[in-house]
């Protein structure tokens, strides 16, 4: 057993058991043995193999992501910044999702790309949302991250032969095969050897998903104790056709089917009965998130790019729904997509007062391991994982640092981020990932995105180019 002393911190964001909530400690010390954090306080008296001097740092607990697609969508940079279906109101998941997909050892690029960003702004724990690929775990396990491994399964595949009617080819058995499949690997990651992976249960989205898959999958989650979570209320189209199919709008149906509950988390949740795009005769759909404890896992920069966003942020948390942020697209960035949070649910509430800081930095500590099944991260506590980030206050973003949490989302954002530690190990350092090649693994995503290009007009509905449906900024002279 070794010890680890952060000792004199500039700021420590320490959690306050009494308030049951984050609170700074300037001049704090924070020491952690092995992988476990067992002093958050001033004026540490105990053993001490190693000191770092805290005096330029904030230290803070390792940000906790709840929804991502590392295995996919770093592929799509410079393709689905600007795109949108007018026929899917704007939605990009029917018409360009299907036809520009990694493939093969392009997954691994896609992934290492991904958990990189991901690491540099202090994510120390991760949900990947991906189909099952070769050599997912120890690719997982290479970054030194934690990640909950959430191998996604569906019953049918969307399809469009038109470009504004989705379409659904269905094989239920399939379906539950993959589901078997995924529980298999889901078993697998809790065994393996890094100690740092377990898993979630994820029927991919609530369109393509038989009841049959999502009680099945529901009523097995909750037998292995692990957290629930699906795509929904992620579109207008999804929204209309959920109420065609069901009567329900999907929040609805979920909480109808008796799905929704402190371990499911709604990936999105955007389109309730009550959003402007989607009125419907009822408007029970926050009150049920809230009632029923489910997450909503908030990703906006994927929206964002569609003008597609939730109404608003603040509302929800008011309302008492729990909340989590995710990273849904590139870039993998969970500082940047927390300023994003921020100031969408202020211009769409017209209020500044909304959403602070502290209930933002809420969702991406405490609120994602809640959805998660886990106490022992997201909170600088004795007892809990080593987890944490140090943040160079002296850097000139960071100035003036009266309020440091504030000058990182708003101002510095990843360039702040000098130390990640996961699990009492040291993954980033001033600055620089230590785990992973990021440098390499961009060189070859760019390889790999000349490929997927060329094979884009097979997959399209209408055969088109990768440049003619996504032009690109500037003609080539």
């Amino acid at each position: 057993m070794t010890t680890t002393l952060i000792r004199d911190a500039a700021f420590v964001i320490a959690w306050d058991p009494s308030a049951k909530a984050h609170a700074y400690l300037p001049g704090g010390d924070v020491a952690f043995e092995d992988g476990t954090i067992r002093f958050v306080g001033r004026n540490y008296d105990g053993p001490a193999d190693t000191i770092i001097d805290g005096r330029n740092f904030m230290v803070m607990p390792g940000l906790v992501n709840i929804h991502s697609h590392p295995s996919s969508e770093p592929m799509n940079k410079g393709f689905t910044d600007e795109v949108g279906s007018p026929g899917f109101y704007n939605s990009s998941l029917y018409e360009y999702l299907p036809v520009f997909r990694a493939q093969g050892d392009e997954v691994a690029a896609c992934v290492r790309v991904a958990l990189s960003e991901l690491l540099l702004s202090g994510v120390t724990t991760l949900a990947d949302l991906s189909m099952a690929h070769p050599g997912w775990l120890d690719l997982l396990a290479e970054s030194g991250m934690r990640v909950c491994v959430a191998p996604m399964f569906r019953s049918a595949r969307w399809f469009t032969k038109n470009g504004h009617v989705v379409e659904y080819a269905w094989d239920e058995k399939a379906g539950e095969k993959a589901m078997m499949e995924a529980f298999s690997l889901i078993q697998r990651a809790e065994q393996h050897p890094s100690g740092r992976l377990f898993g979630m249960v994820v029927p991919a989205q609530i369109d393509t998903c038989s009841e049959t898959l999502l009680r099945d999958s529901s009523a097995e989650a909750k037998a292995r104790g692990l957290s629930w979570q699906i795509h929904a209320a992620q579109s207008v189209s999804e929204f209309h056709e959920i109420t065609r199919r069901h009567g329900h709008t999907p929040i609805g149906w979920l909480n109808h089917l008796g799905l929704l509950n402190e371990r499911a988390i709604v990936g999105h949740g955007i389109f309730l009965d009550d959003h402007p795009s989607t009125p419907w005769h009822t408007q029970d759909d926050i009150g049920i998130l809230a009632e029923t404890g489910t997450t909503v896992a908030h990703c906006p920069t994927v929206f964002a790019r569609r003008g597609i966003t939730l109404k608003d942020l603040g509302r929800y948390r008011r309302a008492g729904v729990n909340l989590g942020i995710g990273t849904g697209t590139y870039p993998h960035n969970m500082l940047d997509e927390m300023r994003l949070a921020a100031y969408l649910a202020r211009t769409q509430a017209t209020n500044p007062r909304t959403l602070t800081s502290n209930h933002l930095f809420e969702a991406v500590t405490t609120g994602g391991a809640r959805a998660l099944g886990r106490d022992d991260i997201g909170r600088l506590a004795p007892s809990c994982r080593a987890d944490m980030v140090l943040v160079d206050v002296t850097n000139p973003r960071m100035q003036p640092a009266r309020d440091p949490l504030r000058s990182l989302i708003y101002a510095a954002g990843d360039r702040a981020v000098h130390t990640v530690i996961v699990d009492g190990h040291t993954v980033v350092e001033d600055g620089k990932l230590l785990t992973m090649d990021y440098k390499a693994a961009a060189q070859a995503l760019h390889e790999a995105q000349k490929r997927v290009m060329a094979d884009v007009p097979r997959h399209d509905w209408d055969h088109r180019s990768a440049d003619q449906l996504s032009p690109p900024t500037f003609r080539t002279m």
